[in-house]
């Protein structure tokens, strides 16, 4: 089973997380099982950026983003290399560490 390591984050996860998950998850629904509460606000569509997340280690055994995702992608605050959406990637056989980015976009989560 592979294993999620998400780094500290001062709202969703002061403490950080390390926890096993089944591969053909979405990697939202992980995180939110999890009580780790990254913004979403499309309803897993991929289009509005909020659940991006950083891929830190581990992204070679997940499926390359679709076109879709990319497009999204490119509109976030913030993306790099690394960068991915949360509710469009499907986790793998290999484990992850994530990060979830100190801003994003929506006028909802500026509070950070």
């Amino acid at each position: 089973m592979p294993k999620i390591t998400v780094l500290p984050h001062s709202t969703y996860c002061p403490n950080g997380a390390e926890f096993d998950v089944k591969p053909g998850e979405h990697l939202l629904a992980c995180l939110l099982q999890q009580g780790i509460q990254v913004p979403h606000a499309c309803e897993m569509q991929g289009v509005c950026g909020d659940c991006h997340v950083y891929v830190r280690e581990g992204a070679q055994g997940l499926e390359e983003p679709s076109d879709h995702e990319n497009d999204t992608l490119g509109a976030v605050w913030g993306g790099d290399i690394d960068s991915r959406l949360s509710c469009q990637t499907i986790v793998g056989d290999s484990d992850l560490i994530i990060e979830t980015p100190k801003y994003t976009a929506n006028i909802s989560s500026e509070k950070l």
